[in-house]
């Protein structure tokens, strides 16, 4: 999945709920929360495309258990890109 047409053609966002609704319609059953912070005092919203559905599950269930984690190559790393949106809508994203 190559993502880098979508950045180029993504729209300003001026909002979080914009940007994610955005998301949301581009990769259906495919753009997921993860994770939240505050940075600089602004709430920050980690999220997963994920790229290759089987991988990333093996992934994630991974981490149900408790034994130590080992990645023996980068296809895990592969299977998804993170985007990042604060509440004002601004937008970061690996490719």
């Amino acid at each position: 999945m190559d993502l880098s047409s979508y950045f180029e053609t993504m729209p300003d966002f001026y909002s979080h709920e914009e940007a994610r609704e955005w998301f949301k319609a581009q990769f259906p059953n495919r753009f997921l929360l993860r994770t939240s912070d505050v940075i600089e005092g602004k709430k920050v919203c980690y999220y997963h495309i994920v790229k290759d559905p089987e991988v990333y599950q093996q992934y994630m269930e991974s981490f149900a258990h408790e034994e130590n984690h080992e990645i023996t190559n980068f296809d895990t790393f592969k299977s998804y890109s993170t985007v990042e949106i604060n509440e004002d809508g601004d937008v970061s994203f690996t490719i």
